[in-house]
């Protein structure tokens, strides 16, 4: 069977097998849930409750607050004890609902429409409804995803079953055990794109949910699945779309200019839930692992839930960790410390005896090109941390610095242990924010 890929990339140890065989347990939360109004890209959701409310399980407490932001859900029923600032993973403070928790779990009444009674409109407003983003990591308001100016010009809803990155095991675990809801939820966004193909994409590490999804579509006309080579980062929206189809895009243009919508397989499983079970989005699969972990595993974790509960339900620590990561070791980012709540973009904590990387000592570029070899945006990694550091920003839009994906590949493989990626992001992000302004 060919595999689909892309030029470039990297192949980091995994990691999987710490949580990979652990089945996805549903974890209840004892303690208090934070929930921030800035889960999503776009503008914070507003509060529509105030201290002192009872709230049910499924209960929106916040509204989007723009078309593009989305709706917020208790994840518990109890009573609203404060909203003010508090810590995200990424270790910035936002505007917070925080709910004591009664331990009771009462839900509020969950009504869907008849999914063969509903309209192209009644099935956007269902997921705008459930505030749906982009679980994958972006979070981007699914709705403004799935309305875009051209629907017929979409040829592949692509849904992405790569989980490239180390360690997190959350979407494999979605992919085995939860099947059908997942490919409910393919179907209901291919009922929005007469012209579109289906597509799973799922890298070839994973062949026993290759194997279980072809006979879950065995007879599905406009569905297919795609192996993937095994190589990160082809999970990247860029690269992904690119594997499959051939299309290229770049900084300047949406998957949707090159006839794609791509989407997380936990978005999917949302969109099954809000559109055919009248389900809001309150919670998701998040993997604990890392060497500093008892038991890592897979948990259902309501948002808002304090990671340190998550960690202890996997048995707690076994060495106290040097390094703290949300997300993967590739593109997610050190958190400060655990008590911090888990929100819609959190796949993963990751806890590890030793910071590898603290430790590394940086020296001087030796213009070995091993990190212009495997780059998968064919830019030269090296020459634009220069330019980042010296804050030229028009040598670093003119060496195309902008369609960096800032995967991390080129500070995995720099013999240098130069930090390229995080020099590169620190001035892609000055850039992007200037060429808005113009």
């Amino acid at each position: 069977m060919a595999l689909f890929t892309f030029s470039g990339g990297v192949h980091p140890a995994d990691g999987k097998e710490f949580a990979k065989n652990s089945p996805i347990t549903e974890y209840l939360p004892k303690g208090d849930v934070v929930l921030p109004l800035g889960q999503h890209i776009g503008a914070p959701a507003q509060p529509i409750v105030s201290k002192g409310d009872q709230v049910l399980v499924g209960q929106k407490v916040a509204e989007a607050g723009g078309f593009v932001s989305a709706n917020i859900f208790s994840s518990v029923s109890g009573t609203v004890k404060a909203i003010e600032p508090r810590m995200t993973p990424a270790g910035a403070k936002v505007n917070s609902i925080v709910i004591e928790n009664d331990g009771e779990f009462k839900e509020a009444a969950f009504e869907a429409k008849p999914y063969d009674q509903m309209s192209k409109d009644d099935v956007l407003a269902a997921i705008k409804e459930a505030g749906i983003v982009g679980l994958g990591g972006a979070g981007f308001p699914t709705h403004v995803k799935l309305a875009p100016k051209d629907p017929d010009a979409i040829e592949y809803i692509i849904v992405n079953g790569a989980e490239c990155e180390p360690y997190i095991t959350a979407d494999y675990r979605r992919m085995l055990e939860y099947t059908e809801d997942l490919v409910s939820g393919m179907k209901v966004i291919l009922s929005l794109f007469p012209n579109a193909r289906g597509v799973f994409a799922v890298e070839d590490n994973k062949k026993d949910c290759i194997e279980k999804l072809q006979k879950a579509v065995a007879g599905e006309p406009r569905i297919d699945v795609k192996a993937l080579m095994t190589k990160y980062p082809q999970g990247a929206e860029r690269q992904l779309i690119y594997a499959v189809t051939k299309r290229a895009i770049n900084s300047t243009m949406l998957p949707a200019d090159a006839g794609c919508i791509v989407d997380n397989v936990e978005t999917l499983i949302g969109i099954h839930n809000a559109v055919i079970k009248g389900k809001p989005l309150m919670e998701r699969v998040v993997t604990v692992s890392g060497d500093a972990v008892e038991k890592p595993g897979n948990f259902m974790a309501p948002f808002g839930i304090n990671h340190r509960e998550l960690v202890e339900a996997a048995g707690g620590l076994k060495a106290e960790p040097q390094k703290l990561i949300s997300g993967g070791p590739m593109m997610g980012f050190a958190m400060v410390t655990m008590d911090a709540p888990v929100t819609k973009t959190s796949s993963s904590i990751l806890l590890f005896k030793e910071d590898v990387v603290a430790k590394s000592l940086e020296t001087a570029c030796i213009n070995c090109g091993r990190c212009v070899e495997i780059c998968p945006s064919r830019i030269i990694p090296s020459r634009l941390a220069d330019f980042s550091k010296r804050k030229d920003e028009a040598s670093f839009v003119a060496w195309n610095g902008l369609e960096c994906v800032e995967c991390g590949s080129c500070s995995y493989v720099c013999p240098a242990k130069r930090q390229l990626k995080q020099a590169i992001g620190s001035m892609r992000k000055t850039a992007l924010a200037n060429r808005k302004k113009k």
